[in-house]
């Protein structure tokens, strides 16, 4: 059974969150303020976080703050209905999935389970390469020029498909569906800003170009080096 963990201070809502989940099958644990929702969340019991943005004294932006300084368990994030600031915000600094308040809890269980999906048990041993970035499924580790970058789940799943087709466009509706694991809506621009965050923890190209490229009304697609074949 997975075990979860919710950081909110609004009790009534991990009340119903609790109940809800715990009859799709999750194991819940709730913590109402910052310094034990950190404490629970750097332990290493659970498999994902699910953590509010607006909490009184100490903000959900901190909060995730504090769990990426030292862990890349899977956070959640529940923001306020048309945002969209707040939820550029968390996938910036390292959340891997946002919800908007309030949300139907079949979307929270879907949600929740396309970012598990993300993470299983028996991790893809294969090696990527193109130019000087090696991406190694088996440790999860991807280098430029040798030196380890810095990636949440999401940004390396993203840069796995793309890497896999190097030179080729992927479609933004089969990256949603490849990486966050659900259907496209063209509304939801989380997508692309995890290919920005990308874009700029991998850097441009030794020739200043972009390492991924946007092809308009298409998708994007990763640069391949002149006279590299397909990895």
């Amino acid at each position: 059974m997975e075990r979860l963990l919710v950081i909110d201070d609004d009790a009534e809502l991990c009340r119903l969150v609790t109940r809800y989940l715990s009859r799709e099958g999750f194991a819940i644990a709730w913590a109402a303020g910052a310094s034990p929702g950190v404490e629970l969340a750097l332990s290493g019991e659970y498999s994902l976080v699910i953590l509010d943005v607006m909490m009184p004294e100490t903000g959900g932006f901190e909060v995730l703050r504090r769990i990426r300084q030292h862990s890349r368990v899977p956070v959640l994030m529940l923001t306020a209905r048309g945002d969209t600031r707040d939820r550029v915000r968390g996938l910036q600094m390292g959340a891997d999935d946002y919800l908007p308040k309030p949300f139907d809890p079949v979307e929270l269980a879907e949600r929740i389970r396309a970012i598990l999906r993300r993470s299983p048990p028996h991790a893809s041993t294969e090696v990527l390469r193109a130019g000087d970035i090696d991406l190694d499924g088996g440790s999860r580790c991807v280098r430029r020029g040798g030196m380890p970058l810095d990636l949440t789940t999401v940004e390396f799943d993203l840069l796995a498909v793309l890497l896999r087709v190097a030179g080729s466009t992927v479609s933004r509706e089969d990256l949603v569906r490849k990486v966050l694991g659900r259907d496209f809506s063209p509304f939801d621009r989380s997508i692309d800003t995890h290919v920005c965050n990308l874009r700029r923890k991998l850097g441009p190209l030794p020739d200043g170009g972009e390492r991924i490229k946007g092809v308009r009304g298409a998708g994007y697609l990763f640069a391949r080096p002149a006279g590299q074949g397909a990895p």
